[in-house]
């Protein structure tokens, strides 16, 4: 894609950019973010720099960075375009705060985002058929199956179910919880009540494991290159995904976060009042639960059956 710069009478006054992986480093050293935000970071602005030397940028102005994010637009996710030009707008605030560069990236939006829920969830009848399909006769269908059954009745993140070791299981008032680390959390705060039912599927895979070390992980590899190994999140979204898929439940929009999805929903469809969902859910902002409630409020609206009646003639019974 070409990009079209518009004339910059300040440009002639600004020093060149020393576009250079040391500058790169200077700004990652800077940052107090988690790793995996770091990464995030690291990643944008490769990318943006990619995009100057692409170009022959060395003295970058705010219409350079507007160009960046249409060009962005090309082959990106509104939600990737967004993490790229907050990663600039911050790195381009440090250069300005360092006396290394002005400020170009200020007030530069991200990109628009969808905020309604997209991804899909199951029914109770599909949680039922998925979870039949489950061969519970070894050692790894014991653990797909307590995987799938805390995920779906906990609302459990990937990265929740990786992190939970063995000593996490632990008791409450009268109930069995499992304490969990939550997104964004640094130490395993929270807790999640675990039914009986869920309880008894991974304490029968524990039993089948022969495990007792409180520091083991919960859910551990049975692969022979990394047998007994934590699990990684790409591997318990590959094992959520085989199990849909074994059960005939092949979309791209069912993924493993579909079963926090389906947690959420069918707590609503129970009648469970919202703050008591967003409590479950462990949202941050009630806003997050009510996109939930809206989505169905759109599948339980009924003027499409009303102007199909009025149009078409009724279907025999």
């Amino acid at each position: 894609m070409n990009t079209l710069r518009t004339t910059d009478s300040t440009a002639i006054m600004r020093p060149r950019l020393d576009i250079s992986q040391d500058l790169l480093l200077r700004f990652v050293s800077f940052l107090d973010a988690k790793p995996k935000t770091i990464q995030t970071y690291h990643r944008a602005l490769r990318q943006l720099f990619r995009y100057f030397s692409l170009h022959s940028i060395s003295r970058p102005c705010r219409e350079d960075i507007l160009a960046f994010r249409r060009w962005l637009q090309a082959g990106h996710k509104p939600t990737t375009i967004q993490n790229y030009i907050t990663a600039a707008r911050l790195f381009f605030l440090w250069t300005s705060q360092e006396g290394l560069y002005p400020n170009v990236a200020e007030h530069v939006k991200g990109a628009r985002i969808d905020r309604s829920h997209k991804k899909e969830y199951l029914t109770s009848g599909q949680v039922i058929a998925v979870m039949d399909r489950v061969d519970r006769s070894g050692l790894r269908g014991l653990r797909d199956y307590a995987i799938l059954a805390l995920m779906v009745t906990g609302g459990l993140r990937t990265v929740e179910v990786t992190r939970a070791d063995i000593g996490d299981l632990g008791t409450a008032g009268d109930n069995a919880v499992l304490f969990i680390q939550g997104k964004g959390q640094d130490e395993k705060a929270e807790s999640i009540r675990l039914q009986p039912n869920v309880e008894l599927a991974i304490r029968n895979y524990l039993q089948k494991r022969r495990l007792c070390n409180r520091n083991e992980p919960l859910f551990a590899s049975t692969s022979n290159n990394s047998a007994g190994c934590r699990l990684s999140t790409r591997s318990v979204s590959g094992i959520v995904k085989t199990r849909l898929r074994d059960a005939g439940y092949d979309s791209d929009r069912l993924t493993a976060h579909s079963l926090r999805h389906t947690a959420v929903t069918l707590s609503l469809l129970a009648g469970k009042p919202i703050d008591e969902v967003q409590q479950f859910a462990r949202h941050a902002s009630i806003t997050t639960t009510q996109i939930y409630n809206h989505a169905l409020d759109r599948t339980n609206n009924s003027c499409g059956e009303a102007v199909a009646l009025a149009i078409f003639p009724p279907l025999p019974s």
